[in-house]
């Protein structure tokens, strides 16, 4: 029997999904095994698309399939997730219900076909929708609480692209020459679909891809000139960029050599100079003092759910307790590495109290620190510091704007 054009695709997005809801693996490691064959861009790029809105959408979706069915699916049961594919289609990208019907019963065979073809097209002919949100799942619910009401309104479609730029003083006029809009000085952000290496600008190294909320640790630091920064855990290279931009001699840490050559393209690419160091942090032993460490600490990356929405789903209390541990011995490494009169920074891009507002309050019971309360006018217009002097950002903030990653920053001197 002939292959239906697209059918790889769904192929591919059954199996990527099968190993983010079964292995608890990452979108990202998913994508090499279930890409391969799968040769044509756009292809890859739809198999990407469905699987992201599945899983985006994935509570709504299991609530229309639960009402079409007279027993309960098993929630590894392959027609679920045949159908959790089908649904995202029709009701997310506007795909033809035929269409859908011809590229994903093919991924099933017998009964279970039959099964999925008919509570598919039930649901079709009751013209069932979506709600105007992501519902969360009750494991969420359960960690985010009253918060998550106001986190899933920037859940509902993937983030546009957000730029750093390298001088700031060009905002305005790279803004209006790429038809993007700013939201602070040095920051553009575009509509998502542009080819990164198309973009103005790429070429000449005016600007690196970096979620505005991940920009915002960076410049809580203000100008460096004549100061020693540590980006401690520094790849893929963002804030490692946006200090030596803004005059810090940066020496950028991380243990991830793929990652840092992302950082050394990066740093050719815009002419910009930093010292890279491939260590571990916890035996590494710098040779010089800073007058600044900035700790992006390794995390759960729940702050992310708006492109990486996989973490709605394969993140929990074990691996939430496995992060936090790491987050601690890290900041005993660079609190004893801090001089006098030098700053610390701690940020991470979680959602999770345990990670963030938790680890705040352990760093100032733990060590002598003196807190630098974040001021609001530190900060761009629409974000506010808590009142602890912390910064906590989270997707549905900005929303009329496009949102922004979750992100918790808190900031300390050493007396």
């Amino acid at each position: 029997m002939a292959v239906a054009p697209g059918f790889p695709a769904r192929r591919a997005a059954l199996k990527m999904l099968d190993a983010v809801m079964r292995r608890g693996e990452t979108l990202e490691q998913a994508e090499a095994a279930a890409l391969k064959g799968v040769d044509s861009p756009a292809d890859r790029a739809l198999a990407r698309a469905i699987v992201g809105e599945t899983l985006r959408w994935l509570t709504d979706l299991d609530l229309l399939i639960d009402s079409s069915t007279k027993k309960r699916l098993p929630d590894d049961a392959k027609p679920r997730g045949v159908l959790r594919l089908m649904l995202a289609q029709a009701l997310r990208l506007d795909t033809p219900p035929h269409a859908v019907i011809a590229t994903c019963l093919p991924l099933l065979t017998g009964g279970p076909r039959r099964l999925a073809h008919g509570v598919f097209s039930t649901l079709m002919k009751r013209e069932v929708s979506l709600p105007d949100v992501p519902t969360m799942s009750d494991a969420v619910l359960t960690r985010w609480g009253k918060r998550a009401e106001a986190i899933a309104p920037g859940l509902i479609d993937p983030p546009e692209v957000d730029l750093a730029l390298k001088n700031p003083d060009e905002t305005d006029a790279r803004t209006l020459d790429m038809g993007g809009v700013s939201l602070a000085a040095g920051h553009i952000r575009l509509p998502r679909g542009t080819p990164i290496e198309k973009m103005p600008g790429f070429d000449e190294g005016a600007w690196w891809v970096q979620d505005f909320a991940a920009q915002l640790p960076s410049r809580l630091l203000g100008s460096g000139t004549g100061k020693r920064a540590l980006d401690l855990c520094a790849a893929p290279g963002g804030k490692t960029l946006s200090l030596a931009a803004r005059g810090w001699t940066v020496t950028a840490l991380d243990i991830n050599g793929k990652r840092l050559e992302m950082l050394r393209e990066n740093l050719k690419r815009t002419g910009i100079e930093a010292e890279i160091v491939k260590a571990d942090a916890l035996t590494y032993h710098p040779a010089k003092q800073f007058d600044a460490i900035l700790l992006d600490a390794p995390c759960t990356a729940t702050g992310t759910c708006r492109r990486h929405p996989d973490v709605l789903h394969r993140i929990g209390p074990r691996q939430i307790g496995e992060m936090t541990e790491i987050q601690q011995s890290l900041i005993h490494q660079a609190v004893e590495w801090l001089p006098s009169g030098a700053t610390f920074i701690y940020a991470v891009c979680s959602l999770e109290t345990e990670e963030s507002e938790d680890q705040a309050r352990w760093i100032e019971e733990t060590f002598d620190l003196e807190p630098m309360p974040i001021a609001a006018d530190e900060l761009p217009a629409g974000l506010l510091p808590t009142m602890e002097g912390w910064l906590r950002t989270h997707p549905g903030m900005l929303a009329d704007q496009g949102g922004l990653d979750g992100f918790f920053i808190a900031r300390w001197r050493k007396p």
